[in-house]
């Protein structure tokens, strides 16, 4: 028997709320969004139907508060609630709630979510029927002295990993016995602080691995299938960059195997909905698969098997969720009708490790095009805040074959322009251009070998001339002023002198000088011979400029501090540059103990007057559900400790001052 939805409520934030929306909108259900106070005027809320606040920024008590998400499906007449992925998408404890609410949870049933969420009874599951798994250790509730033995019989190096979740969150791969102790601390921490649970196991590290994903789909009536695999072999820190299907590593034989294994797992612990089961496939045994997890929700990737398959995943597990029959067989699943792939942006600086970043969106352009996609939850004004994951959009491209969804890729990379917040998108356009990747061979440690070639990128050469002209034209006045002395134009009695601006770049500040006005300028960049330029504002967000003759169109964007510049895919940012006076007590050879990122301390390992040693960890912080911890670059002394636990802490903020000795 079926039951249509009239409402239901969304239990999530960003691109995947808006996304869900965007589905409901379609099937004529009336929509529900919930929000933080950090999210008041995020997209997904106003993209919605309703809206219904459900607490504080924090996502513990907030978008992670059962209580709260029951709360407002029950005060806004939701008959259902989607939970999108991350978050309460794969909590047991909230499916139950759900039921007992009688509110119908669109997922799995409780009983396959506490199988198949926890990552070790999906290890035992997964053995019960038949599925290979990596070789490793996942008992129940192992102490720290169980997994540093089981590491040893594994043998280094192994995989740390969390058993309640996934996303490359508690994940540590650590390749020696010293190391172990500490990565431990580390992955638990991140684990609890992500999931609410700090249960640990260990595997062996597969060699050249790589990673490909099984779709699944079960309705109410007994019908599962797959809907093909995913590669997901390109990734960073443990998660997904990049992701395509079909996967080109598997011939026809392996596909229908690995298919027809995810199948037989989501049968064996009665699954219903959308799922997905995760494996890793060595590159040099690329007929050998191992299962991994089961992911026991909407996958990120999810739009790549939407646009090979042309099922809309979303719409069909609302429609299971109600009770209705799948309206297709496998049969019917046509796996090789053409080729897509995803990139996923985030506010990130590769450049620094792939540590979050911030800010607020500036200016904001998707491209649309023939076989493009874009699923985004930001808007122009969207704040980028420290409690939430970075992940602002992805970009989803299609065709007939692999290479026309990467070129299509490719140019809507290019094309999209993102100002205000520092991403990773001109390290997306770097990286499908590696000749690895345009070929196929990928595996999960291609970025890692690549990536000083994917970071390190010069500055247009025209750009720091740009960036010149964009800071004199915003310092022209708004009306006519007769005394010259307050008009920005290098005007003395006497020799005109220049608008000197010094912007920081990676290896240290550069020096720009600029004379005249915007119309009529002559520039010198670190002391190289003048250059004339002009500038101009166009259309609204538009910089012209034209420097020794060659006329430049910019996306052009300024918060005060940063400017911030675009073109052919490149964006660029210039602050001033500010000298750091130290203190007259720091000694010779101090080093001040920066933070990476904007974020929260979270531990702090040293107290002042301690010895450091060269590699020890000094404090950790944590944003975005990501924790980094910094550590001594060289023996000295702790002079200086301008921290504490608890403490919201910029990008670059001094938090300690170590001595040399």
């Amino acid at each position: 028997m079926t039951k249509k939805f009239a409402t239901v409520l969304v239990a999530n934030r960003g691109e995947i709320a808006v996304r869900v929306i965007r589905t409901l909108r379609k099937l004529d259900i009336r929509s529900v969004a919930v929000y933080s106070d950090d999210d008041a005027h995020a997209r997904h809320v106003s993209v919605a139907d309703v809206a219904v606040r459900i607490g504080p920024a924090s996502a513990r008590e907030s978008y992670l508060s059962i209580a709260a998400v029951i709360g407002a499906a029950q005060a806004s007449g939701a008959q259902a609630i989607h939970p999108g992925y991350g978050f309460l998408s794969e909590n047991a404890e909230f499916a139950q709630a759900c039921e007992e609410a009688g509110i119908v949870l669109i997922g799995p049933p409780a009983s396959a979510m506490r199988v198949m969420g926890d990552k070790i009874s999906a290890k035992h599951a997964a053995v019960a029927a038949g599925v290979p798994v990596v070789p490793g250790r996942f008992d129940e509730a192992m102490s720290d002295e169980d997994l540093s033995a089981a590491a040893v019989e594994v043998g280094f190096p192994v995989l740390l990993k969390p058993a309640a979740g996934g996303g490359g969150k508690g994940m540590r791969l650590v390749h020696e016995a010293a190391a172990l102790a500490s990565e431990i601390v580390s992955a638990r921490r991140e684990s609890l602080s992500a999931f609410g649970d700090d249960t640990l196991f260990i595997e062996r590290w597969v060699t050249r691995p790589r990673h490909i994903e099984v779709q699944v789909l079960a309705d109410t009536h007994g019908t599962v299938l797959h809907l093909g695999e995913r590669e997901c072999s390109l990734q960073r820190r443990h998660q997904k960059i990049i992701e395509e299907a079909p996967s080109v590593l598997l011939d026809p034989t392996t596909r229908e195997r690995i298919g027809a294994s995810a199948v037989d797992l989501a049968q064996a612990v009665g699954y219903v909905g959308a799922g997905t089961v995760e494996f890793i496939v060595s590159a040099d045994r690329p007929d050998e698969f191992f299962f991994l997890e089961m992911n026991t929700r909407l996958q990120v990737e999810h739009p790549v098997t939407e646009e090979v398959t042309g099922v809309d995943l979303v719409a069909e597990q609302i429609r299971v969720a109600e009770g209705a029959a799948l309206p297709f067989g496998q049969s019917d699943i046509q796996l090789e009708r053409r080729h897509a792939i995803e990139a996923r942006v985030y506010a990130e600086d590769p450049s620094r490790g792939f540590l979050p970043t911030g800010g607020s969106v500036l200016a904001l352009h998707e491209p649309r095009a023939e076989g493009v996609r874009i699923d985004s939850g930001i808007a122009v004004g969207s704040e980028i805040g420290s409690n939430y994951d970075p992940m602002l959009a992805k970009v989803i491209a299609w065709g007939p074959d692999r290479p026309t969804a990467l070129s299509r890729l490719r140019r809507a990379l290019s094309e999209m322009v993102l100002l205000g917040v520092s991403t990773n998108l001109e390290f997306l356009q770097r990286l499908l251009v590696d000749p690895e990747v345009v070929a196929g061979h990928l595996d999960t440690e291609l970025v890692e070998r690549s990536l000083p070639g994917l970071v390190d990128q010069p500055l247009p050469d025209d750009a720091l001339a740009a960036y010149a002209l964009a800071r004199l034209l915003e310092l022209q006045p708004t009306t006519r002023i007769v005394d010259p002395w307050e008009v920005p134009s290098g005007w003395r009695v006497g020799e005109p002198q220049p608008l000197v601006l010094r912007p920081q770049l990676v290896d240290g500040p550069a020096e720009v000088r600029i004379w005249g006005t915007p119309e009529a300028a002559e520039i010198t960049v670190s002391g190289a011979p003048r250059q004339r330029a002009s500038a101009r504002s166009a259309e609204a967000g538009k910089l012209l400029t034209t420097v020794n003759g060659v006329t430049t169109q910019w996306s052009h964007a300024s918060d005060g501090d940063r400017v911030w510049l675009h073109r052919d895919g490149v964006t660029c940012s210039f602050v001033e540059a500010v000298v750091q006076v130290r203190e007259r007590s720091h000694a010779q050879g101090s080093a001040e103990i920066r933070s990476p990122m904007p974020g929260v301390v979270i531990a702090i390992h040293i107290a002042s007057g301690d010895e450091v040693v060269a590699g020890q960890p000094l404090v950790v912080v944590e944003a975005m559900k990501m924790e980094h911890t910094i550590t001594a670059s060289g023996p000295g002394v702790v002079s200086a400790l301008h921290t504490y636990v608890g403490a919201q802490v910029t990008l670059d903020q001094c938090l300690a001052v170590v001595t040399a000795p």
